[in-house]
């Protein structure tokens, strides 16, 4: 149906007009509106009277009235005080109306389950920002063919439990659930499979279902599409993905950085694939790249969130990421370029100055662009070299570059080493290379890529020990945790209690 093709690029081009005028906008004033118009829906809530939003509204300087009012959340305060209220039924705790969705997530620090509220303007905002995002990929100039492709999205199951008040589950699943009409023409696996609850029969499913789509885009987080992606390939006994799905040109990624992961991909595939990250969190849908070959995300900042950031250094955290009392926060004019923030949001599901975890950089302010850099409690800094994720998905990715290899999956530890301290790295790969030949090129490039981990090397981290595993251990790790498949992710840092649970898994995978 080429004139369908036809109409759909022609709509997405107009939707995209809009999108071109963005850098004209003043970020600042876009976000003074979107909170002015937080504080005004919420007004009425047990959190807009606690917190006496009426009084903030009418203070000409709202956004400084309301940071100094309202204090800083991080999930268990908010939960304790808050949200339990929603979760047992209550309505008008901190949004209008009674919260039907909470998505069930542990993100990759907590072994419990963590409740966040999805109520129906969040649907609706996400929903708002996924069809941007559909629209800004006219700019690939992709064919009118392009656009009568099936998308594959991988995410939990769309089957959710009803708990007699509310319903939970995987973001993912709340959010196909809630699809338009319009989308469900492309979207695959389609109602059936994506409700089913076992990831195993899921992928069986999908694997068999495969030959009879027409898949254009896949979206899904990395570990998880390679798998599916090579269980087809084996399936079918073909040599790429393209030989099943030809009109394949688009992976949307999202949860973690990509870099680690393209040698694997690269190798299922026939032809050339374009990335595109998106930062779609539990908490709303908060980035997604916009301008081709710029591996950057554009910020929403007009859809139902208020940001605000705050420097990630040792003013602001304690070693082990913590936030420290009276932090200091800013606002989207305030920013600098290649610093480091963790995130606040204050969003249309009831989040008010709400920590989220991760960190991230703005690598352009005039496109309010930004790269996530990893999570306020998954760094490394236990003598102050201050070692990031991005660090170490940069000198894994060297790794793989220089030796031509395969690493799917890693993590790594910082551990005391006789009087001092130690970093302990565990790769999974199913190449060859000697643990001791990795272990001296990380420690060369991690000394190159950040000042503070070169100068503790000499004074405190006394030793780089490195242990390889089969990629299999690290899924097989996340089955038994119940964090098999959808959006869930390997941990990049251990520390504490779960760094002891893994080291006990290895111990009894060596007998």
């Amino acid at each position: 149906m080429p004139i369908f093709g036809s109409i759909i690029k022609k709509a997405y081009e107009l939707r995209n007009l809009p999108v071109e005028k963005r850098s004209m906008f003043n970020p600042y004033k876009t976000q003074r509106k979107v909170l002015s118009k937080l504080l005004r829906k919420a007004q009425f809530t047990a959190f807009g009277e606690y917190y006496h939003f009426i009084k903030i509204l009418h203070d000409k300087d709202f956004v400084t009235a309301f940071r100094e009012s309202v204090p800083i959340h991080d999930y268990n305060s908010m939960f304790q005080r808050w949200w339990y209220r929603s979760l047992n039924g209550e309505a008008y705790v901190c949004w209008p109306g009674r919260v039907k969705y909470f998505a069930l997530t542990s993100g990759t620090s907590d072994a419990s389950s963590k409740h966040i509220p999805v109520t129906g303007d969040m649907i609706r905002a996400i929903r708002k920002t996924s069809i941007r995002q559909l629209v800004s990929t006219v700019r690939y100039d992709f064919p009118i063919e392009f656009y009568q492709k099936g998308i594959l999205m991988l995410g939990g199951s769309t089957h959710l439990n009803y708990n007699g008040t509310y319903y939970e589950g995987d973001l993912s699943g709340i959010s196909a659930g809630n699809l338009p009409f319009w989308f469900q023409h492309f979207y695959k696996p389609g109602r059936r499979i994506s409700k089913e609850r076992d990831w195993s029969t899921k992928l069986e499913e999908i694997v068999k279902s495969a030959k009879g789509w027409d898949i254009g885009v896949i979206v899904g987080v990395p570990a998880w599409i390679q798998i599916i992606l090579e269980k087809i390939i084996t399936h079918y006994n073909v040599k790429t993905i393209h030989d099943i799905w030809p009109n394949l040109s688009v992976y949307v990624h999202s949860g973690v950085a990509f870099d680690p992961y393209i040698k694997s991909f690269e190798k299922l595939f026939d032809h050339p694939v374009i990335y595109n990250e998106s930062y779609l969190a539990s908490e709303g849908y908060i980035a997604y790249q916009t301008r081709p070959k710029v591996k950057a995300m554009e910020m929403v900042l007009d859809n139902c969130l208020f940001y605000e950031f705050i420097p990630f250094n040792d003013n602001n955290f304690d070693t082990e990421g913590n936030l420290k009392v009276n932090p200091e926060t800013l606002t989207i004019d305030q920013v600098e370029e290649n610093k480091e923030y963790a995130l606040l949001l204050t969003s249309c599901a009831g989040s008010w100055r709400y920590l989220i975890g991760d960190t991230i950089k703005f690598t352009s302010k005039k496109h309010h662009e930004i790269i996530i850099t990893g999570r306020t409690k998954h760094f490394l800094s236990i003598c102050g070299e201050h070692l990031s994720q991005e660090n170490m998905n940069r000198a894994i990715k060297k790794l793989q570059d220089e030796f031509n290899i395969e690493i799917d999956e890693f993590t790594v530890a910082g551990i005391r080493y006789n009087s001092m301290f130690a970093h302990k790295w565990f790769l999974g790969t199913d190449d060859n290379i000697n643990p001791q030949i990795a272990r001296d090129k990380i420690d060369e490039y991690l000394k190159s890529l950040n000042d503070d981990y070169r100068v503790e090397r000499i004074a405190a981290i006394k030793d780089v020990i490195v242990e390889i595993y089969p990629t299999k251990v690290f899924f097989e790790w996340m089955k038994i945790h119940g964090k098999e498949g959808g959006a869930n992710k390997f941990p990049r840092v251990l520390k504490k209690e779960q760094l002891t649970e893994w080291e006990d898994f290895l111990d009894k995978y060596k007998l």
